[in-house]
């Protein structure tokens, strides 16, 4: 038994060798091998980026195809410009909700943006290393807090302090929405203008301080241009998370198909409006396919957001 083990070794060696050879009965060297690898694995990557360009476009082409089934009930014009929404009695005007989806997502801009610039310089300039250190990993935590924490914590404390502060029998509405979306994108725009203004060289920096600049002229005139690319990059993703979320927006924003002429009246938004019918619609009814050409909006908004992000990023390569 024990002399039979080494005379297997051969055996198995000339089986490997065998195993080797080609059709033509030369060895691949270690060369082929990585090209054969190599040309394999390139071919799976290729295959699944094709993949998922196609679910993409399948998610596109069904959306599109099934809204575009509204416009043969509705007119473009209803659709689009009228705010009369009432699926039971035929009337499918998305005006209130477009609008709406639009100043939620501007006056989110207009809180959000300042303050997050701002925690963003704190953390790049102002503070002490240790407490940058301790800082950015709580940030980073803060990103993933799921959305319906958030608006509970809206509908549970921020509605009723509003309807303290401001005297109102009903705190929801676009403000109690816009404030809960800004402790949403509060963490992400900050952490990535903090990124960009701490990759400006500390040259630029110094320059300003050696002509006899203060840390705020230094700033405002030398490292917030210099991200200036960085810290458009951080809102355009801010606000296409902001624009798309929907449990955080249904419990504090009223889900009242009316437009909203003052920041405590109760209105709906896209997403909001499709989360709340989706599950009580006829399959094929013009209502569906309304809920579907609002959910093609939203994919629209989405990803000319995603374009300008990119072009954000080769322009500030570029530059």
């Amino acid at each position: 038994m024990l002399e039979s083990a080494p005379a297997s070794r051969p055996a198995a060696a000339a089986e490997l060798g065998a195993s080797l050879l080609s059709g033509s009965g030369k060895a691949l060297d270690r060369k082929t091998r990585l090209f054969l690898a190599n040309r394999l694995f390139r071919y799976i990557c290729t295959g699944c980026a094709i993949f998922v360009c196609l679910i993409l476009f399948a998610i596109l082409f069904l959306m599109l195809r099934t809204g575009s089934l509204t416009f043969t009930d509705v007119s473009f014009a209803e659709f689009f410009l009228s705010a009369e929404w009432n699926p039971e009695n035929e009337q499918y005007g998305a005006l209130i909700f477009i609008f709406g989806t639009f100043a939620l997502t501007l006056l989110t801009l207009v809180i959000s943006v300042p303050i997050s610039v701002m925690i963003a310089v704190f953390l790049s300039v102002f503070v002490p290393v240790w407490m940058r250190n301790m800082l950015r990993p709580v940030m980073d935590l803060l990103v993933g807090i799921p959305s319906v924490v958030y608006g509970y914590l809206g509908l549970t404390v921020l509605i009723p302090l509003l309807r303290d502060v401001t005297g109102m029998g009903m705190g929801d509405g676009l403000l109690a929405a816009a404030l809960v979306l800004t402790v949403m994108v509060l963490p992400t725009i900050s952490r990535i203008s903090d990124d960009a203004i701490s990759a400006v060289p500390k040259r630029f920096s110094d320059a300003s301080y050696a002509l006899g600049g203060t840390r705020f002229q230094t700033v405002w005139k030398v490292l917030i241009p210099s991200a200036r690319s960085g810290i458009m990059y951080a809102v355009i993703l801010g606000m296409a998370r902001a624009i798309g979320e929907t449990m955080a927006v249904v419990m504090v924003i009223g889900n009242t198909p009316q437009l909203a002429n003052t920041l405590f009246k109760p209105t709906s938004v896209l997403t909001s409006n499709i989360v709340m019918q989706i599950s009580n619609v006829p399959f094929d009814s013009t209502w569906n396919y309304a809920l579907y050409l609002m959910g093609f909006l939203l994919l629209v908004i989405s990803l000319l957001m995603i374009v300008a992000v990119r072009w954000l990023q080769k322009r500030g390569m570029a530059s």
